[in-house]
């Protein structure tokens, strides 16, 4: 799943819940400069889809963005959503490199959902672990077969060449998290049907969760608590959000125990960590994006749930770009993540 060799020029490509986003770099070196960026909607049926009527649409949306865009080449590195995708850092057998290579398959058989036989499976060694002095730490990620082929289907059919999938917690983090940072940091990213988590340390990944709740849960628990339809309770739960001082706080008293059920799960993973990595792995800061980033007091609620530093994220952290499209390119910051960590990638 990773990129072909002699491959100079690519773009990041984001097939979202309700939209498609892409992100194409420039230059050598290791901060690259914004070369170009896109956005289209997506009707939120479509992307998972499997019928022939919805893939033919999302190919024409596909189509559509790259000419909007301006995208020459046809060179892709393409983003898989994490409920399509496990991804875990896993402790394995001490071997030399080509005897890992070999035998890791077998040694994680037991951890990955789908039969192997029937999935994609991708590995990078991340160091020695820090339970067992006789194995390593390895970040595997898997794909069923069937996905992978149904994607590779619908954007060779756009007339691209897929170079790289990778997972999009995974890209996320590389976009969200300072390039060089050694300390921990986490990243939050609701989104519409899912929130991801992910712990990185030293620009590697060591810890990643994907939970069932996302934006969609939060609208909907609003909808029913206050009597109102959906487009209404939209609109209240991203112009109010957690703020217990508007419509009397109606609003964050019908988000919390949504938003309790993230915290629980956010909870969990920290304690998690610090069990396997020991205090000297004290999360440094809380990255939130995606629909964390835009829901009002949202932030500021985690970092005094957690007493840790929390901000919201910018996907253009480790790109240049010219100072006059600054506001232009922050105001978009929240939806371009995973187009933006995959265009960075750079092996």
């Amino acid at each position: 799943m990773s990129i072909l060799s002699g491959v100079s020029e690519f773009f990041g490509l984001d097939i979202g819940t309700t939209a498609i986003r892409l992100v194409q770099l420039k230059g050598d070196g290791p901060v690259k400069s914004l070369a170009k960026y896109g956005y289209i909607p997506l009707d939120s049926r479509l992307a998972m889809s499997v019928s022939k009527a919805d893939q033919l649409k999302v190919i024409q949306a596909v189509h559509d963005l790259l000419g909007q865009a301006r995208v020459t080449t046809k060179n892709v590195a393409v983003g898989i959503p994490s409920q399509n995708a496990f991804t875990a850092v896993v402790d394995v057998d001490r071997l030399s490199t080509k005897e890992l290579g070999k035998s890791i398959k077998y040694q994680i058989d037991s951890l990955v959902p789908v039969p192997l036989a029937k999935s994609k499976i991708d590995w990078a060694l991340m160091g020695d672990s820090p339970k067992d002095k006789n194995k390593v730490e390895v970040l595997i990620s898997s794909v069923p077969d069937e996905f992978i082929e149904r994607r590779l289907d619908l954007l060779e059919a756009s007339g691209l060449n897929v170079i790289a999938f990778e997972p999009d917690n995974l890209a996320l983090a590389r976009a969200l998290i300072p390039a060089g940072a050694i300390t921990p940091h986490m990243v939050i990213d609701i989104g519409n049907k899912s929130t991801d988590i992910v712990i990185s340390v030293e620009g590697g990944p060591r810890f990643t969760k994907s939970i069932p709740t996302g934006a969609e849960a939060m609208v909907r628990a609003a909808a029913q608590s206050l009597n109102i339809d959906d487009k209404q309770a939209q609109q209240f739960v991203f112009k109010f959000g957690l703020n217990k001082d508007k419509l009397e706080g109606q609003i964050f008293n019908a988000l919390i125990s949504t938003v309790d059920v993230l915290t629980t799960e956010i909870e969990k993973s920290i304690k998690f960590f610090m069990a396997r990595y020991g205090e000297s792995a004290k999360l440094e800061r809380i990255i939130v994006t995606g629909a964390a980033s835009v829901l009002p007091e949202f932030p500021l609620y985690i970092a005094n749930k957690f007493s840790i530093n929390a901000e919201i994220g910018n996907s253009w952290r480790n790109v240049a770009y010219p100072a006059n499209r600054q506001n232009e390119l922050l105001a978009v910051s929240n939806h371009f993540g995973v187009a933006a960590g995959l265009a960075e990638r750079m092996e």
